[in-house]
Order: C-alpha cells, then structure tokens, then sequence
C-alpha cells in the first residue's frame, strides 16, 4: 500500500495502519536524530515523540501534504527543542554513513582517528548548516524538500549546504581551503 493510501485509512479512522508509516520511517526518523544527537537512546526517545506527535497532527493536515517531508519537520523540531534545553549538539561523521545501521556505524572501527577528525569538523559547522547538510549528504533529501522540511527557501538550502561544506572543508583539511 502506499503512502497516500495508509493516510488515507488512518483519516477514516483505521488506526492500526499507522503501523505500516512507523514501520516505514522508523529506522531513518532515528538514523536522522542520531546523527542530529549523537546519542542513540535519545534518537530514539525523539522519534517515538516524532510519530506520536505525527499520529496525533494528521487528520489537521492537508490531504496534499507531503507525509515525509512533515514527518522530518517535526523530527526536526524536536531535535531543535533538545537543542534549546541542552545547547549541546553532536554530530556522527558520514562515513559510513548510507543506509548501514547504527550498529554497524558503532563497530566499524577502523577508522577512529578520521572519525574523530570528521566529527571535530562537523562540530565546528554552525547548526543551521549543519542540519541542511545531513538532511541532503546523509539522508538524501532534495533541496526542495529540506526547504519544505526547515520552512525556508531552497536558494537558502543551497547557500547553507554550500557554506556548511566550505566550512566542514576549512576545519577538516584547513591546509589545503583558502
């Protein structure tokens, strides 16, 4: 069944195929806020409060919504929230970063002093670029649909994907940026 459809049973009232949407975004929704966290239980813990929240939001959305761009806006949010409460955030590097599980991400080690150099790097992006960045290198998303996601232009997404990898290239490599 797909995505216009499940919506559809879950207007009406089905409530069970809000399964099929969980089971659907469940393991990107937490891959996502890990990488926004960098802690695996609290990705978690943000997206059970993402699909309630979604549950709980979607027969007041409009019927042409785009479910995945809103499902990352409220995944977005609440990450933001943590962030305001916290004023700490940590990134994941992206290597190793396509569609591999978290696990597998934490037992490959081969790599740790370039991980280390990577995350370093990342951290020293400023937040807004560096949301748009995973949101487009390691969750794949068009800029169009960060944009809808952010609830900001595209040309905007292009600037802070653009600027956030200057940056990321200055504080990874800063030899070789000028």
């Amino acid at each position: 069944m797909d995505e216009a459809q499940v919506i559809a049973l879950i207007r009406t009232g089905d409530t069970d195929a809000f399964a099929e949407i969980i089971e659907q975004y469940q393991a990107p929704i937490i891959r996502y806020l890990y990488r926004l966290t960098g802690d695996y239980e609290v990705a978690q813990d943000l997206a059970q409060d993402t699909f309630l929240q979604a549950y709980k939001g979607i027969l007041k959305t409009k019927s042409e919504l785009s479910f995945k761009a809103w499902l990352y806006r409220i995944a977005t949010n609440n990450a933001l929230q943590l962030r305001r409460r916290k004023r700490l955030l940590s990134f994941i590097p992206f290597a190793n970063s396509g569609k591999s599980d978290i696990s597998t991400i934490e037992a490959s080690s081969d790599c740790v002093e370039e991980r280390i150099m990577i995350k370093e790097a990342l951290l020293k992006v400023p937040g807004e670029q560096r949301t748009c960045m995973v949101l487009h290198f390691v969750e794949g998303l068009k800029y169009r649909e960060i944009a809808e996601i952010l609830g900001i232009s595209e040309d905007a997404v292009r600037k802070r994907v653009a600027r956030g990898s200057h940056e990321f290239r200055k504080a990874y490599h800063p030899e070789e940026v000028k």
